[in-house]
């Protein structure tokens, strides 16, 4: 689900969480989130609920759209969209569909404002002609039938606080050792709607070590860039009385060749481009398909985690944990 990342899936991300001390406590309390019709009088940048130009604002509205402030509640966000190849000499190829989501619960820090985010998230393939989650496909690019491995990443956690969280460290492979700044997002008002960009890029060591993974490695180092769109009510954000805001938007993602496409080194790279809502408060409102496959086969990303686990990593860590390297002329 990445300052998403930095944050995520905040992203992908995915795709939050805030509060000053007195805030958190305050805003523990409040009625839970839905999508609001009321009109806030002189909603804007500043208020009159979160001021979105200085930390604390930030943090409190980050906590909002990607979770729900009240720890009562848990919170689900989707996304839906196409997988393209990217290769030279050639044009943009679809490959395939992918969908799925992220069940959140948020926890107030007890030593400073904020709250720590328990995520854990599920993605799957699909054929684009009949919409059904695949098992193997045909890779385009070298006519071989490959194994799908989706996505389950569990836990993929991060913090909210008055300052951007340092990168993710993928268990110990992205040591980049970055300032901690303010936490104050680029936010523009068009009309009654609030919209912001977040870009993250990303280069870190590669968990498929190449001389072991070779068909599956891109390479010794793992270049991935998530850029993300949020287009939120501008009401809804200045309503005090909301603990969670609608979060739409899309999530595009530039990742090397996905390693169960058995490409190696080759030149070229993935391109996702997703559609995304947040703000969904039960399992019932997700798409049907993709909540009765994970019922079936991976039952507990149902619900958020209940407690605080780590390391948080990726698709690709998590491919190198579970997956076994095919060997060369094997599939």
């Amino acid at each position: 689900m990445t300052e998403s990342l930095l944050e995520r899936r905040e992203v992908l991300a995915s795709i939050g969480v805030a509060g000053a001390t007195a805030a958190a406590a305050t805003l523990g309390g409040a009625m839970p989130a839905q999508a609001s019709v009321r009109k806030i009088e002189g909603a804007g940048l500043n208020g009159p609920y979160i001021d979105l130009t200085d930390k604390t604002g930030n943090m409190i509205a980050a906590a909002r759209m990607h979770g729900n402030i009240d720890p009562s509640k848990s919170r689900f966000g989707w996304y839906d969209g196409i997988v393209m190849g990217v290769a030279p000499g050639r044009p943009l190829q679809n490959i395939c569909g992918f969908r799925g989501f992220g069940a959140t619960k948020l926890v107030p820090l007890t030593d400073r404002p904020g709250w720590q985010k328990l995520h854990r998230e599920v993605g799957y393939y699909y054929d684009l002609a009949t919409g059904e989650i695949i098992e193997e496909m045909i890779n385009p690019y070298t006519e071989e039938k490959v194994r799908v491995v989706h996505v389950a990443n569990d836990p993929f956690n991060t913090i909210y606080e008055e300052f951007y969280p340092l990168p993710p460290n993928y268990g110990g492979l992205n040591d980049d050792n970055v300032e901690r700044k303010p936490y104050i997002k680029s936010w523009r008002v068009e009309g009654d709607r609030l919209m912001m960009e977040e870009h993250i890029h990303l280069y870190y060591k590669n968990a498929l070590d190449p001389k072991k993974w070779i068909r599956e490695s891109s390479g010794p180092m793992n270049r991935v860039s998530e850029m993300f769109l949020h287009i939120i009510s501008l009401d809804d954000m200045q309503n005090e009385e909301l603990t969670a805001v609608r979060d739409y938007g899309s999530w595009n993602r530039v990742t090397p060749w996905l390693p169960w496409m058995l490409m190696g080194q080759a030149p070229g790279h993935c391109l996702y481009n997703c559609l995304t809502a947040g703000g969904v408060e039960t399992v019932e409102e997700l798409p049907a398909n993709i909540v009765e496959y994970t019922a079936k086969n991976f039952p507990k990303y149902l619900e958020p985690p209940a407690t605080l686990e780590e390391p948080s990593l990726s698709s690709l860590e998590m491919y190198a944990i579970e997956q076994e390297p095919v060997q060369p002329g094997g599939s």
